[in-house]
């Protein structure tokens, strides 16, 4: 849209320039008012845009200051704590870390603490030391094939919404780094394995990588990717933070050869994502669609991915945790704050829960049911500081997953324009001109960067908190400004349960209602 605009300004002048070279001289003085002249007539008689019809040449200067705005606010007037959706100093935190610059602070804080919302850690007295190792977490310890992740991992972004060099330094990031890479729903792409580093296969409710012409489950395809030696767990995507409840269609001009090889979908033919599985449609079969998932991968850690809608389903999904004896090893908690993926504006801004409330919501149904200390629980939802990620292990996750803090750290300057095909930093696009600017050698020692010193920021934050481990924090220990302006700990925030109380009959009040209608065969319906 935005190129249309320039190029719209660029025109008359190019049409000036050819048609002037071979006319005589004396015309030229009459030349460009000829031409305005035209324009304004072109303007006066279209009829998709009244602003040109009644100021004709000049209402243009309002589209393309307009197509500029977010740049031109960017640089010339936000501030360092404006910006959105992620500030300007969140995005320089990113930046500094991932090319190894200082990421200190000079005089003082410039967020208002006094403010409502606003979020702090207690420190000790006596800190603890700061672990010179990371703490991994262990996935499936019974499983036959465990794995044991960082607490920082790539989140799901698939190879078409980024580009081919994006995927790529991604994946060499994580393989220095050793952490783990999250495919996306897109399917497992050549460029998810050219580095070797540790993946997630994400398999989203189009099947991509184990599709069948219909567009149901293919197992014999799903075996040949799910044993490959790079893919370390298998994530069954239910829901996504931007996009809840929400299937797509790319376009058949999208669908370019590499892309249909990497969803297994025939090249340049609409490619559909619909909005709900076909290989289950109750709590049940998705927990005996896990186990089979888990089978023929030949025993990796299985899990799923959802943005929490519904309270009842995820009380329904623990009771046939309880009822079937399957349990998934891992859920991966995305917020409704959105993501890298484009979506409509009331499915972005108006669908499902927050990371935080769908966070302590599922933390407490697995708790309040005996569950917890069986299944992992991840994070994904604006994950950017060392604070984020005290904050969301605080309140029940065990590791966590960043995207756009790894967008930023391939250069990402958030623009709003991933959606078009032109983005400016190579990232979200397909244009070989634009992919092909990225580095891949220089943005892939960034991602790395930034995952260990975010980590080390993580973890220095918590021996400042006066702990051994990052295993100890609890909601006690993040403290937010309430509306009235006292500073008080999550846990009067958020009602926390006991291991064992929703089976023992205490629900908190609210969520009474969802657990007694919520059934291990059904969804929601109403």
């Amino acid at each position: 849209m935005r190129t249309k605009y320039v190029l719209a300004g660029l025109a008359p002048a190019g049409v000036i320039a050819v048609v002037a070279c071979r006319w005589p001289e004396w015309w030229w003085a009459m030349l460009p008012l000829a031409l305005l002249v035209a324009w304004a007539i072109v303007d006066r008689l279209q009829t998709r845009r009244t602003v040109l019809r009644i100021y004709p040449i000049l209402g243009h200067f309002r589209y393309w200051l307009s197509a500029l705005g977010p740049e031109l606010h960017q640089y010339f007037v936000e501030a360092e704590n404006e910006g959105r959706p992620f500030t300007k100093e969140q995005r320089q935190i990113v930046y500094d870390r991932a090319t190894n610059e200082s990421d200190v602070q000079p005089f003082g804080t410039l967020r208002d603490l006094a403010e409502p919302g606003a979020e702090v850690t207690m420190h000790s007295i006596h800190t603890a030391p700061v672990l010179d190792v990371e703490p991994r977490v262990t996935f499936g310890p019974d499983r036959a094939q465990p794995y044991d992740a960082s607490r920082l991992n790539i989140s799901a972004m698939s190879f078409g919404s980024l580009g081919p060099n994006a995927i790529m330094a991604l994946n060499h990031g994580a393989k220095i780094g050793g952490f783990a890479h999250d495919t996306g729903e897109g399917g497992l792409s050549q460029y998810h394995l050219v580095a070797g580093a540790d993946v997630i296969w994400e398999i989203g409710t189009g099947y991509f990588g184990c599709r069948a012409p219909d567009g149901t489950f293919d197992e014999e395809r799903y075996v040949a990717n799910a044993t490959r030696p790079e893919v370390k767990m298998i994530e069954l995507k239910l829901s996504q933070g931007a996009k809840p409840g929400h299937g797509g269609v790319l376009p058949a001009a999208k669908v370019t050869p590499e892309i249909a090889e990497a969803r297994g979908v025939p090249a340049y033919e609409d490619c559909l994502s619909p909005m709900s599985h076909s290989a289950f449609d109750t709590p049940v079969g998705l927990l005996r669609f896990i186990d089979r998932l888990r089978d023929k991968s030949g025993g990796k850690p299985t899990g799923f991915k959802l943005c929490v809608g519904h309270p009842e389903e995820v009380f329904a999904i623990c009771k046939a945790i309880r009822d079937t004896g399957i349990t998934p090893d891992f859920i991966t908690v995305d917020g409704s704050e959105g993501g890298t993926g484009a979506a409509p504006f009331e499915f972005s801004d108006s669908v499902g829960m927050t990371l935080e409330d769908g966070l302590v919501f599922v933390a407490n149904a697995l708790t309040g049911t005996g569950l917890r200390p069986r299944v992992r629980l991840v994070a994904s939802g604006k994950i950017i500081s060392g604070f984020d990620m005290l904050r969301a292990t605080a309140l029940g996750a065990d590791t966590c997953n960043s995207a756009r803090g790894m967008m930023f750290a391939l250069g990402c300057i958030q623009a709003l324009r991933c959606h078009t095909n032109e983005c400016p930093t190579g990232i979200t696009t397909l244009d070989p001109w634009r992919q092909n600017a990225l580095s891949v050698d220089d943005k892939k020692q960034r991602v790395a960067n930034y995952h260990r010193h975010t980590v080390r920021s993580f973890l220095t934050l918590v021996a400042a908190v006066g702990l051994e481990h990052p295993d100890r924090l609890r909601p006690e220990h993040v403290y937010q400004r309430s509306a009235t302006r006292r500073l008080e700990p999550y846990t009067t925030k958020h009602d926390f349960v006991e291991p064992g109380d929703y089976l023992d009959g205490r629900v908190p009040e609210r969520f009474k209602p969802a657990w007694d209608r919520a059934q291990p065969d059904r969804f929601y319906r109403a």
